[in-house]
């Protein structure tokens, strides 16, 4: 048994929430008509620890809009013409330079998501080589390091899960700061890294036991078998750059396709974003908000050009880039977390793991069939 394992009985969970938030903002998914989204934490209601959020927790650390910084501008100062004592014309000085005076957002205080679940927490994880790679993105790494992530193991899972498909798992350690497990007659708590001191100090928590470790462990296996074996998805990598100019397989897999971009706004992976000034006078804000490749004008060049305006090449560049280019670009990761929101928001019922199969059958046997 891990000793730093805690034990939070049902009766003290809005107990405990409530005095994290005295000094932290605490986050957990609410019911709001028929979805579930993630609100601040408000202890006169309940939050929603059963279903799966509808929307996925991203925004959290990615808002959809966000203030890169505000800035002003001022006016040089206006010189009038001058004349010398004699009446003749005095040299112009060197016009003054205008100020631009620039603000920057406010810092993130510190935060705790409480109830996400481990695919939620698996869309984190696959921010962390992006904004926290080659490139540092301040703005989002200031609230990485901020927050505190709690993820809640599935104890079922739904037909559109499939996490174990791209290395996740229904109880996920690997992506977490704390996983949750909702037993009986409370919660398990297992800290999984140095962030978890931050909230597990409350005199709310015991230790856990034998029995809750051995009740949370059966939990789990439960809900591995539910999303059932996990298919090999070897050389999927290869075989979809393999069918890049295969537009027959792309025509087919887009063809229900309604270019909504429901898949790509629920999905906690996707990253893409489109940054505009906002300005009246001479002040103004530059935004950065959300942006898709599966939306028309996406790849839309200033010439008219437009290399992806077709659904099934913006289909192609999707799933290529999750299953292909992604892995291969971020030691093996697939950007993708298994989470189904895709599969199960689409209105067309396009599903990703259909592709994805299909995928690796029609390279292979392009493959066979040349030899």
């Amino acid at each position: 048994m891990n000793a730093a394992l805690k034990f939070l009985p049902h009766e003290h969970l809005k107990a405990w929430l409530e005095e994290l938030a005295g000094t932290m903002r605490v986050l957990a998914p609410q019911k709001e008509g028929a979805a579930v989204v993630y609100r601040a934490f408000d202890p006169s209601r309940e939050p929603e620890l059963i279903r799966k959020p509808t929307e996925s927790a991203k925004h959290i650390l990615f808002p959809r809009s966000e203030a890169l910084f505000a800035f002003h501008k001022k006016k040089a100062p206006f010189a009038p013409d001058s004349l010398n004592p004699d009446g003749s014309q005095a040299e112009k000085e060197e016009p003054a330079t205008p100020a631009m005076e620039l603000t920057p957002p406010e810092q993130p205080g510190p935060t705790v998501v409480f109830g996400m679940t481990g695919c939620d927490a698996g869309g984190v994880t696959t921010f962390d080589p992006v904004y926290g790679g080659r490139y540092q993105d301040p703005y989002y790494l200031q609230r990485r390091e901020a927050t505190v992530l709690i993820a809640r193991a599935c104890n079922e899972a739904l037909s559109t899960c499939f996490c174990t498909w791209v290395g996740g798992d229904p109880a996920n350690r690997r992506d977490a700061d704390i996983l949750a497990t909702r037993l009986e007659n409370g919660w398990l708590l297992e800290p999984l890294t140095e962030r978890a001191e931050r909230v597990l100090g409350s005199t709310l928590l015991g230790d856990a036991g034998e029995a809750e470790a051995r009740e949370a462990e059966a939990l789990h296996a439960k809900a591995r078998a539910a999303i059932g074996e996990a298919p090999d998805l070897t050389g999927i990598e290869d075989a979809l750059p393999a069918l890049f100019d295969d537009k027959d397989f792309w025509w087919s897999e887009s063809a229900a396709c309604l270019a909504c971009g429901a898949c790509t706004y629920l999905c906690p992976t996707c990253h893409c974003f489109t940054i505009t000034d906002e300005k009246a006078g001479l002040s103004g804000v530059r935004l950065r908000a959300w942006d898709t490749c599966m939306a028309a004008l996406y790849t839309l060049e200033a010439s008219g050009h437009n290399p992806r305006g077709q659904k099934a090449a913006r289909l192609r560049n999707r799933v290529g880039h999750k299953f292909a280019y992604f892995l291969k670009n971020h030691q093996g990761r697939i950007s993708c977390c298994g989470c189904g929101r895709c599969i199960k928001s689409c209105p067309s019922s396009v599903d990703i793991r259909r592709i994805v199969l299909n995928a690796l059958k029609r390279a292979k046997g392009k493959e066979a069939a040349n030899g």
